[in-house]
């Protein structure tokens, strides 16, 4: 495979294929910031792949009081599945018994879309009859009384169909330390770029997947290509100085937002240096018979 260089780091010329998803965002604020993360925090648990967990998200960004519909400390919390009917599940399943359940919580809409999502119009009856329907400034509220007062929640968001699923970026080093130095600096500048998520913990993941497997009805199955101690038994793509690889996944509300997340996870990465992080940086495809999302590592280079 062909190679460029940047600061010493190898970059393959290779590509990460993407896929077309639905997508919305919410800001939910409290009290304090520790509250309002903490319940963003428990909406997005459990929410790492579509595969096995029927959609991805995470929190976008913290917002400060001054940010929030309410006048409370905030996040931005984006969510993505692969279809409408999903989503609103996703949704409706998260903000019930993690939002909802969180003292001090609100929730508001931030994405105007093609279509709406239900928030407050789902949550509604939990009020037993006691809810309150509220509009102003043209939007509309549902206020639910709950034992610390009162939840108040926008009865819908918007939902984009323009939402894309799957950008990454594969990060090999010659040790696991070094591995997780590359992927730790490669978030901190991803996490500034807004509109873009990275859904797995901490927003990195080691168990990178290969479609399908060798057992009966495994959708996927580890990535052996990428597996360091399988390097001598498999057709692998580590040289012998690679004995690490970690990988970061990026979903984001369009297209241009994964290219701007994947350019400042390599821009960063390559300041970083081979010394210290990876030695080379190359990224997971489907040969492009899959995704219509091809993000091109050459094109995205500083």
């Amino acid at each position: 495979m062909h190679q460029l260089t940047r600061n010493g780091v190898l970059i393959d010329d290779t590509f990460a294929e993407a896929f077309g998803m639905r997508a919305t965002a919410i800001i939910i604020t409290a009290p304090t910031l520790k509250w309002a993360r903490q319940a963003a925090i428990t909406m997005t648990g459990f929410a790492t792949s579509v595969i096995g967990c029927g959609c991805e998200a995470a929190i976008d960004r913290d917002l400060p009081a001054s940010k929030t519909p309410d006048g409370q400390p905030g996040c931005r919390v984006m969510i993505f599945a692969m279809g409408t009917d999903e989503l609103q599940k996703q949704l409706k399943n998260r903000l019930g018994q993690c939002v909802l359940t969180s003292p001090g919580s609100a929730c508001f809409a931030d994405l105007e879309g093609t279509a709406p999502l239900d928030l407050g119009n789902a949550l509604r009856y939990f009020g037993d009859g006691w809810q309150i329907s509220k509009k102003f400034g043209g939007k509309h509220y549902w206020r639910v009384p709950v034992m610390d007062g009162e939840f108040l929640c926008e009865a819908t968001t918007g939902l984009t169909k323009l939402a894309v699923g799957g950008g990454n970026l594969l990060f090999l080093a010659a040790d696991n330390a070094k591995a997780m130095r590359a992927a730790e600096r490669a978030v901190a500048a991803i996490e500034k770029v807004p509109g873009a998520i990275m859904p797995f913990p901490g927003g990195v993941v080691r168990s990178g997947s290969k479609v399908g497997g060798k057992y009966k009805g495994m959708m996927a199955s580890t990535n052996d290509a990428f597996a360091p101690t399988l390097r001598g038994v498999v057709n692998s793509a580590l040289t012998p100085e690679v004995n690490a690889v970690l990988e970061i996944v990026i979903d984001g509300e369009t297209n241009d937002a994964v290219a701007a997340a994947m350019r400042a996870g390599l821009k960063a990465v390559i300041e970083l240096g081979p010394k210290r992080g990876a030695v080379r940086i190359s990224a997971g495809n489907y040969g492009g018979k899959l995704g219509k999302f091809h993000y091109h590592l050459k094109d995205l280079l500083p």
